[in-house]
């Protein structure tokens, strides 16, 4: 009788450590993919960035020298501040 009491709790044990087992490989593995994401996106931000960055400043050296009215240059601006 003492034995089927050990082996019962023996291997009730070992399932519940395999349980948290998979469970926190399963939360690691999607961590590591949620990482992955996030780190894709912003790989992606930095060149968006700088091509509206010079874009704009193309748009601002226009109108400083004339090439640009005031309204077509807010209107331009706008325009790619929208995108």
């Amino acid at each position: 009788m003492q034995t089927i009491i050990f082996f019962t709790l023996a291997i009730s044990a070992m399932v519940f450590v395999i349980y948290l087992g998979a469970r926190s490989t399963m939360r690691g593995m999607k961590a590591k993919s949620e990482r992955l994401t996030e780190e894709e996106e912003l790989k992606n931000l930095p060149e968006n960035n700088t091509g509206m960055i010079s874009e704009l400043e193309k748009l601002n050296e226009l109108y400083k020298s004339g090439a640009l009215s005031e309204e077509e240059f807010n209107k331009a601006k706008t325009k790619l501040l929208e995108n």
